[in-house]
């Protein structure tokens, strides 16, 4: 474990805690949040994060510093998954887009306390029991299956666990008041739907928890390293969230690159407790190496998703030499006998 010294954890703190009060202030009113200004938080977030870890380089030494900027980098990359679904929880509420900042503000805090809470556990398991590293790889390898597969897993967001406690704790209303979490009808306290979005946000963090915990653990087994690259990389989800909102769909290769990424770490995660249980002669992947794979796998998938975007579905009659299609084949077909006059073919050029 390393030596950090106190003056470090309150820097991260005091980091923390002024940066989610200028964030509450600068949004405490409701608006939507357009492209320009998710990208100026996501600047900032983004700085804040390199900004630490260059202290930490300079407290803790250039392995902490490598093993920082690995850990964040890898949850970064992974929290990608949790963007499609914020997506699907907001349509699924139709959460009004001035309302949504302040849903995902509150899911943010519910992620740092959740993740302390998991990653101190993780920590404390590992220290203790070092065989347990081969279940997490499995965990990442059965990740990777997910990613890998081509059904994709339906979501309800209305039926995960925490809405569903929700409803039996304190009634829902069907219908949003402004930006308030709770109203008064008939005398009594009862809940909007926006408290019902932050519960849906908090459970499907939950979920991703079981991804990301045994994956930056591969990383490190230090328990400051792990929570504050992950709480830096948690505090930008937002910006990134309305900075990519309606782009998410052309990174069609991204789920490619994360499962190549959650292989690596597996194969990470076996060596790393091969080496401490079997035998020290069995090699480790050394954090410069883990940190220049990420990066080439994470940029490669996204570069590959941009030069190589999806074409839409063609719906058109094809020029001469492609092969017709059902609808040009038709529109040759003759008449009917009957003397009717043949019907004519559908417009496919229709707006969509």
């Amino acid at each position: 474990m390393l030596e950090v010294p106190f003056w470090l954890w309150g820097a991260f703190a005091a980091t923390v805690v002024v940066s989610l009060a200028v964030d509450l202030l600068a949004h405490r009113t409701a608006h939507v949040i357009g492209f320009k200004e998710a990208a100026a938080w996501s600047a900032l977030w983004v700085s804040l994060a390199l900004l630490f870890g260059a202290v930490v380089f300079l407290a803790l030494g250039t392995t902490a510093g490598t093993e920082y900027t690995t850990a964040w980098l890898l949850e970064k990359s992974l929290s990608v998954d949790n963007l499609f679904v914020f997506a699907v929880i907001f349509a699924y509420f139709k959460v009004p887009r001035a309302y949504q900042h302040r849903v995902l503000f509150f899911g943010v805090i519910g992620a740092l306390v959740f993740r302390g809470i998991f990653l101190s556990l993780g920590v404390a398991v590992v220290s203790r029991f070092t065989a347990v590293l081969f279940a997490f790889a499995a965990v990442l390898f059965y990740s990777t299956y997910k990613l890998l597969k081509e059904e994709e897993e339906s979501f309800d967001p209305g039926q995960s666990f925490a809405v569903r406690m929700l409803r039996k704790i304190i009634p829902v209303r069907d219908e949003y008041a402004g930006t308030r979490f709770f109203v008064k009808e008939a005398g009594k306290r009862v809940a909007t739907p926006l408290l019902a979005v932050v519960a849906a946000i908090e459970a499907a963090d939950l979920i991703f928890a079981v991804d990301s915990v045994p994956a930056v653990l591969a990383v490190s087994d230090d328990a400051f390293i792990v929570y504050t690259s992950n709480a830096f990389a948690i505090l930008g989800l937002r910006a990134l969230y309305f900075m990519l909102a309606g782009l998410l769909d052309r990174f069609h290769y991204l789920n490619r690159g994360l499962a190549i990424i959650l292989s690596f770490i597996g194969v990470k995660l076996i060596l790393q407790a091969s080496h401490k249980t079997i035998s020290t002669s069995i090699p480790e992947i050394p954090s410069p190496v883990s940190l220049a794979v990420i990066v080439v796998v994470l940029a490669g998938s996204i570069a590959l998703s941009l030069t190589r975007p999806v074409q839409p579905p063609i719906a058109a009659p094809q020029e001469r030499g492609t092969g017709p299609s059902r609808d040009s084949e038709a529109s040759r077909a003759p008449a009917p006998e009957s003397g009717e006059p043949a019907r004519d073919p559908p417009d496919t050029d229709t707006d969509r």
